[in-house]
C-alpha cells in the first residue's frame, strides 16, 4: 500500500484509509465481531489509518475502534473528530466548539479509543459561535499537552481554513469527494495546496451509489442514512445513472469493480488526497483495497471526468437542516495563510 503525506508536518498515511462510521449502524444493520475482523484485516493489508468520531453511535464506534485497537495500537493513525453537540441521551442538536468541551470530548474520546493520544484530530463541523482562531488554539494547548499530534478540518470553508492554519498547523482537512462530488476542486484543493495541507475525502464511492450495489431511498430499509440522502430520491437516483453506467463502462475495460475504478479515479488527482471508503465487511474491505492497484489511462479519467463535471450530480449532498452545518465562507482573495 502506498505511503502519502498528509501537510507538511510530518502526518503520513496510506492512499487508502478506512472509515469505520458505518460500523456502528449508519448504513443499516452491523455486525461488531464483522466489523473488528474489517479492521484487523485493514492493519494487517497495509492500511494505517481508522477514521471515526465521538458522533458515530455516539460514542459506540470509538469504543468499537478501541477494542479493534488492543494490542495493535502501534503504527496506527487513530483520527477522532469533535464538534457536535450530543446531550446525555445521546441525541444530536448543532455543534458546540467551545474550548471547554473540546477539552472534555478529547478526555473522553482518549477513555473510549484506549488510548494515550489522538493521532489527528478534526473539528466535525465549523461552531459559528466560536471563533476558528479560539477552536485552533485550543488545538494547539492539547498538541501541547501530548493529548494530539496532530490538528484537522473536517467541512470548512477555505477562508476558514486559512485562518485557523494561522493559529496552529493544520495537517489535514476533510470533505466529502468523489465523482459526483467534485465541489473542492474550486476553491478548497488549490487552498490546501498552497498552504502545505493534505485532503482526506470522505464517502468517495458517493456513500456508495458508484459501487453500483446501492438502491434508491424508496427501496433502502429504515435506519440507512440513504433514505434521508436527495441524491438518493427516486427521481435523482434515475438522473445520476449515467455517472455510475461511465464508471462500469471503465471498470470493464480494466477488469475491475467499479468500486475500484472510482477510488482509482479519486486517487489520481493528487499525491496529497487520502480516501477513507467506509465499510463494515472484510470482502468489500479487499475489493477498496484493490483500488490501490487499478491504474487508469489518461484517457480514461478524462472520460470519467467529462461523465460527472462539478455540479452534474442531481439532489443536494445532504438534507436543509444538514446543509446549514456546512461552512462556505468565500476565501479571501489572494489568500496565503502561514502556520504560526
Amino acid at each position: 500500500m502506498q505511503t502519502r503525506a498528509l501537510g507538511t508536518q510530518g502526518l503520513q498515511c496510506s492512499a487508502i484509509a478506512l472509515g469505520c462510521m458505518g460500523m456502528s449502524g449508519t448504513y443499516g444493520p452491523s455486525d461488531d465481531a464483522e466489523a473488528i475482523r474489517t479492521i484487523h484485516a485493514a492493519l494487517e493489508s497495509g492500511v494505517t489509518m481508522l477514521d471515526t468520531a465521538e458522533v458515530y453511535g455516539p460514542f459506540t464506534n470509538e469504543e468499537l475502534v478501541g477494542r479493534a485497537l488492543k494490542g495493535r495500537r502501534e503504527k496506527v493513525i487513530v483520527a477522532t473528530k469533535f464538534g457536535r453537540a450530543i446531550s446525555d441521551d445521546g441525541k444530536v442538536a448543532g455543534v458546540d466548539s467551545n474550548p471547554v468541551r473540546i477539552r472534555r470530548v478529547v478526555d473522553a474520546s482518549l477513555r473510549r479509543l484506549g488510548i494515550d493520544a489522538i493521532d489527528l484530530l478534526y473539528q466535525h463541523r465549523i461552531d459559528p459561535a466560536v471563533p476558528i482562531e479560539d477552536v485552533a488554539g485550543t488545538v494547539g494547548e492539547l498538541v501541547r499537552a501530548g493529548k494530539v499530534r496532530w490538528f484537522g478540518l473536517s467541512e470548512a470553508s477555505a477562508a476558514t481554513i486559512a485562518r485557523a492554519h494561522v493559529v496552529h498547523p493544520v495537517s489535514a482537512v476533510q470533505t466529502e469527494y468523489s465523482l459526483w462530488e467534485r465541489d473542492v476542486e474550486t476553491e478548497i484543493l488549490p487552498t490546501l495546496r498552497r498552504l502545505g495541507i493534505g485532503f482526506v475525502a470522505y464517502s468517495p464511492l458517493g456513500r456508495g451509489f458508484l459501487t453500483g450495489r446501492a438502491a434508491p431511498a424508496d427501496q433502502t430499509e429504515n435506519g440507512n442514512y440513504r433514505r434521508l440522502d436527495p441524491r438518493f430520491a427516486a427521481e435523482n437516483f434515475a438522473r445520476n445513472a449515467p455517472i455510475l453506467d461511465a464508471v462500469k463502462a471503465v471498470a470493464a475495460e480494466l477488469g475491475a469493480t467499479p468500486a475500484q475504478t472510482a477510488l482509482a479515479w479519486l486517487l489520481a488527482q493528487g499525491d496529497d488526497i487520502v480516501a477513507i471508503p467506509g465499510c463494515k465487511r472484510v470482502d468489500h474491505l479487499r475489493e477498496n483495497l484493490g483500488a490501490a492497484a487499478t491504474a487508469l489511462t489518461p484517457a480514461q479519467r478524462a472520460r470519467l471526468s467529462a461523465a460527472a463535471p462539478p455540479g452534474a450530480t442531481a439532489g443536494a449532498r445532504y438534507p436543509v437542516e444538514a446543509l446549514k452545518a456546512i461552512d462556505r465562507a468565500a476565501a479571501p482573495s489572494g489568500a496565503t495563510g502561514r502556520a504560526g
